[in-house]
C-alpha cells in the first residue's frame, strides 16, 4: 500500500445527543489520526457511495441507525458483498444487531438485567414497581417507557423488551479495544452522561472482560454498559459494538494517548499493514 492508507470516517457530526457533543470528539479523534491516514469524513446517509474509493471504512458516532434504518442496512449489505473493510467489523453480535442478545444472555443466566421478549416467559423477572418497555432496535432511551405491571397487558410486544426497573447505586461503563481494556467511567442514578473515571476491581474487569469474549469482535472499539445493584452485583445493560461514544474528554491525557495509539494499532492490524 503506497502512502498513507485512505480512511473513511463515517459520522454525523450534528445530531443532538443529550449531554455529549460528537462533533468535538470526532474532530479530536480524527486529528490524531490524520498523520497516519489519509482522511474524509462524511455522514452515515452518504457512506455506501463513497466506501469503495477507501481503504478502510470507521464507523463511529453516527447517532442511532433507528433513525436510518434502510440506509444502514444497504450500507451493510454493499460493505459485506464489496469486501469493504470496515471498523469495527461487522461481525457483532450484540447491539450491532439489535437487543435480542440481552434476552439470550439472560436465560441463558448471565448476570444482565432480566429481560424477556414474550409474556409467557414473566415469571423470569422478579417484582418491581415498574417494568421498562424498550424496543429491540432502539437506542439513546429512544421509545422507551416506564409501565406498571397492570399496564403491561396493554403493551405490544412486537420488536420490544421488557425489564424490571431496578435500584442500582451507579452506572459504570468498560471500554475496550479489540479485547484489550483501556479504562472505565461512572454515573450516579438519573446522571448518565454526568460521568467520572472510575477504578474498575479485578472482579469488575472479569465481569466486562466476559462480555467482549462473548462477541465476535476482533477489531473494533466496545463499551460495556452496566449497573450495580443495591447488593453490590454488576449486571449488563448492554454492550455497545457499533458505535460506542467514549467520553474521551473526561480522562486524563496518559490514558487519552494510550487509547489513541492502541486504535492505530487495531487499525493498521486489521488492514494488514
Amino acid at each position: 500500500m503506497a502512502g498513507n492508507p485512505k480512511l473513511l470516517y463515517v459520522t454525523d457530526l450534528h445530531y443532538p445527543a443529550k449531554a455529549r457533543v460528537y462533533r468535538d470528539e470526532d474532530i479530536y479523534i480524527t486529528s490524531q489520526l490524520a498523520a497516519d491516514f489519509d482522511i474524509a469524513v462524511c455522514h452515515p446517509l452518504a457512506a455506501e457511495n463513497l466506501v469503495d474509493a477507501f481503504d478502510i471504512v470507521v464507523f463511529r458516532n453516527t447517532g442511532p441507525v433507528l433513525h436510518y434504518r434502510d440506509a444502514y442496512a444497504s450500507f451493510v449489505r454493499h460493505a459485506l458483498q464489496s469486501e469493504t473493510t470496515v471498523y469495527n467489523t461487522l461481525t457483532g453480535k450484540a447491539d450491532m444487531v439489535g437487543k435480542q442478545y440481552l434476552v439470550e444472555l439472560s436465560r441463558d443466566g448471565h448476570p444482565v438485567i432480566p429481560t424477556i421478549d414474550d409474556r409467557d416467559e414473566f415469571a423470569r423477572l422478579p417484582d418491581a414497581d415498574s417494568y421498562v418497555v424498550k424496543p429491540k432496535l432502539g437506542s439513546d432511551s429512544i421509545g422507551m417507557e416506564f409501565v406498571t405491571k397492570a399496564d403491561l397487558d396493554n403493551v405490544v410486544l412486537d420488536d420490544m423488551l421488557i425489564q424490571p426497573r431496578i435500584d442500582f447505586q451507579h452506572e459504570v461503563s468498560f471500554y475496550f479495544i479489540d479485547h484489550d481494556y483501556h479504562y472505565a467511567m461512572s454515573a450516579r442514578p438519573g446522571e448518565r452522561w454526568n460521568l467520572e473515571p472510575f477504578e474498575a476491581s479485578e472482579a469488575d474487569l472479569a465481569f466486562a472482560g466476559r462480555f467482549i469474549e462473548w462477541n465476535d469482535i476482533d477489531h473494533g472499539i466496545q463499551r460495556v454498559d452496566a449497573c450495580r445493584t443495591a447488593a453490590g452485583e454488576l449486571l449488563l445493560m448492554e454492550l455497545e459494538d457499533l458505535n460506542p461514544y467514549l467520553s474521551l474528554d473526561l480522562v486524563d491525557e496518559p490514558v487519552r494517548a494510550k487509547f489513541i495509539a492502541a486504535l492505530k494499532t487495531s487499525l493498521r492490524t486489521l488492514l494488514g499493514i
